[in-house]
């Protein structure tokens, strides 16, 4: 299956002047990952908002302040529209996981 056909997770939330998107795809919502001290959990009401196309996935992360965002197929196409760089990845138990904060 091709990548922009996947599906992802999407939740976002406006706290005072920030917009705090949250994506994961599909397949991660609810797991728990773990890899020695590091411990990852796609928690349901954090992650679990609409499920919609990588690409709205995308627009939304472009849009947002903060974003939180798991899994390969989501953060592969991150990479690959040049919105962030490998080095900024972390896996936790093969998981890829990064964090955007957008300094305005």
């Amino acid at each position: 299956m091709l990548v922009q056909r996947m599906r992802v997770y999407l939740k976002v939330r406006r706290v005072q002047k920030e917009i705090v998107v949250a994506v994961c795809d599909e397949e991660l919502l609810g797991k728990k990952f773990q890899e020695g001290e590091l411990r990852l959990h796609v928690k349901e009401d954090f992650y679990g908002g609409k499920l919609v196309s990588i690409k709205e996935g995308i627009d939304a992360i472009k849009e947002s302040t903060i974003a939180n965002i798991v899994g390969k197929n989501i953060i592969q196409k991150l990479i690959e529209e040049g919105l962030i760089i490998e080095e900024a990845v972390i896996k936790i138990a093969g998981i890829p996981h990064v964090q955007i904060i957008k300094m305005i």
